[in-house]
């Protein structure tokens, strides 16, 4: 900030909070009074979606509410150490737990499961948990076009399916919606983002990061790239426009060029049934 305006965001920053805004409009991620929990993890995807969010708070012609949602896997207690101090200096609403799901997944205790399968379920399962707790119609994840590109080929070679990585998914009945805004942004402008916001992010302390079925496809697909020059801009547009397409909402196209931000209409009293009786978000918070 200075002399009270914010500023410039660069050529990355405005990637990510323009192709985000694409995404929630495209789809129809958001309606007025929306309360969204965001899965931060601590590594640079959910850090650069928390910021995106709390400046698209800004943009979008409606209100909505985000709240950090921070599971400590357990192999290093204190490693989201800076993420209370930094969710308070941005007034975001939090919860921060310390669990055992990393060490657990990785002991006796898991057989029949990889480590990383049983981690994320037990993840997974306590963020649902959270978003009934606190109220939130939403589950923001940092999956990004990478994570699109290498998933898409993880279904096809692995499991013969056509299959991405949804961008608005509905659960519990329509109780909860999961949704990744920035699933149209590559890796790149993501890290950079990252650096010039400053956010204090800190490294993965599992072992079995970097060994991951993703992490080989994506080594994979560099071999794939090498097949053309434009071979890896190809896949990448191609997958996101067929992801776009498949979790479009009815008349998106035709809303995205008439009013860029605004919600569909029929989301509205849906929310408002949702909203009835939630509790306040409360300011950053540490359980254990």
């Amino acid at each position: 900030m200075a002399g009270g305006k914010e500023k410039k965001r660069s050529f990355a920053q405005e990637v990510c909070v323009k192709s985000a805004g694409k995404a929630m409009q495209r789809t129809g991620m958001l309606w007025p009074g929306c309360r969204v929990g965001v899965a931060v993890s601590g590594g640079v995807d959910s850090f650069v979606l928390l910021k995106t969010l709390q400046i698209r708070q800004g943009i979008v012609p409606f209100p909505f509410e985000i709240m950090a949602l921070h599971l400590n896997p357990g192999f290093d207690p204190q490693s989201h150490a800076a993420l209370p101090g930094w969710l308070a200096r941005h007034g975001i609403a939090g919860h921060v737990e310390v669990t055992d799901y990393g060490p657990e997944a990785h002991s006796h205790k898991n057989l029949r499961r990889s480590a990383c399968f049983r981690c994320a379920w037990l993840r997974r399962k306590r963020l649902f948990e959270l978003c009934a707790r606190y109220g939130l119609t939403h589950l923001a994840l940092g999956h990004n076009a990478d994570d699109l590109v290498q998933t898409f080929f993880l279904n096809l070679c692995r499991n013969g399916r056509v299959d991405g990585m949804s961008m608005n998914e509905s659960f519990f009945g329509g109780g909860l919606r999961l949704i990744r805004p920035l699933l149209l942004v590559e890796k790149k402008y993501i890290l950079k983002a990252a650096r010039q916001w400053e956010l204090p992010v800190w490294a993965n302390a599992c072992p079995s990061a970097g060994h991951t079925a993703r992490s080989a496809m994506g080594e994979t697909l560099n071999q794939l790239y090498a097949v053309s020059r434009d071979a890896r801009r190809c896949v990448y547009n191609g997958l996101i426009r067929w992801q776009m397409e498949a979790n479009a909402a009815p008349g998106a196209a035709q809303a995205d060029a008439a009013q860029p931000d605004a919600a569909p209409a029929d989301r509205a009293p849906d929310a408002a049934l949702r909203q009835e009786g939630a509790p306040a978000l409360p300011p950053p918070r540490h359980c254990r």
